[in-house]
């Protein structure tokens, strides 16, 4: 295994983007190898974040999205937003930490409220 370059954040040379840049292009990394990666240092002893850079002449467009899979997002979208305790939409995604809607996380809360 060779190693790959490592540059410092934002001297990265041109040609190359990481995944984000290459979404936002309309593009993905279409299954090359990771060509180099840059890395943003830190403060306070903290290490660097990385990210792996792909050569934009090698990425490939982005696949369009089917029916099937936009119906397959929509009903998990709508999966994360239903309570399991009380059942209804709460129109934002369940916090992980609670595993229910806020309002039967916290019912008291409800009562001062009114």
């Amino acid at each position: 295994m060779s190693a790959i370059p490592v540059y410092r954040w934002r001297l990265a040379p041109e040609g190359l983007a990481t995944v984000r840049q290459l979404r936002a292009a309309g593009l993905r990394p279409g299954g090359q190898d990771v060509v180099a990666q840059i890395e943003r240092p830190r403060r306070k002893g903290r290490p660097p974040l990385v990210a792996y850079l792909y050569r934009i002449d090698q990425a490939r467009p982005v696949r369009p999205m089917t029916p099937a899979k936009r119906a397959a997002l929509a009903k998990a979208n709508t999966a994360r937003r239903t309570c399991p305790q009380c059942g209804r939409d709460a129109g934002y995604v369940i916090p992980a930490a609670l595993g229910m809607c806020t309002p039967c996380a916290f019912p008291d809360d409800e009562q001062r409220a009114a």
